[in-house]
């Protein structure tokens, strides 16, 4: 090897070379190396179009991709939230569904005979310790302590009205479980 610019040793790797456009084998200079490619290589310029196009597929690729990743996303988010009102609905109907079929006590006051009056527990459930929170004038005997009326239960009781005493419209009664009085209308005398 000399110590100016130029290659006197044969090339090896001419195979290599004869890619970058160097078709002299023998003596090459760096001032006479250029890479070029041989204008008139058509299968290499389809190689090039067609790996330029495949680029383009790839990039498009992975930008789709990425859409449909975030639309996946978003739509197991909608779904989690659909699926929690959901199990939020199903818990209120079944809390509904526990009230409406809880026992209950359901009382009525109707008329049976002349002074004789009934209390009725319609509902599904025992009244105990039934009491009136007013006091009545018109009863003819005191209401008794602890009046317990299972369901279908009746219990008979007497009340005339008079000048100084009318028969109430209302009767209001509580019961364990029940404090708050609830109002039993006194339907009108009959016979």
């Amino acid at each position: 090897m000399r110590s100016d610019d130029s290659v006197t040793a044969p090339l090896r790797w001419s195979p290599f070379l004869a890619l970058l456009g160097c078709h002299e084998i023998g003596v090459v200079s760096p001032a006479s190396y250029s890479p070029s490619m041989n204008w008139g290589d058509a299968p290499a310029w389809a190689a090039f179009v067609v790996s330029v196009g495949a680029l383009g597929v790839s990039i498009k690729a992975r930008s789709d991709g990425k859409r449909s990743a975030d639309a996946a996303e978003k739509s197991a988010a909608v779904a989690e939230d659909a699926l929690t009102h959901q199990r939020q609905m199903d818990a209120e109907r079944r809390a509904a569904e526990d009230e409406a079929n809880r026992p209950r006590v359901m009382l009525s006051c109707e008329h049976a005979h002349k002074a004789k009056w009934q209390l009725i527990n319609h509902g599904t459930a025992t009244a105990t310790n039934v009491r009136v929170t007013e006091a009545v004038g018109a009863m003819h005997r005191p209401w008794p302590e602890n009046l317990t009326l299972a369901p279908g239960e009746v219990y008979d009781f007497l009340m005339a009205g008079s000048m100084q005493e009318p028969l109430p419209s209302v009767i209001r009664v509580v019961w364990d479980g029940q404090e708050d009085p609830v109002p039993l209308r006194v339907p009108p005398r009959i016979g």
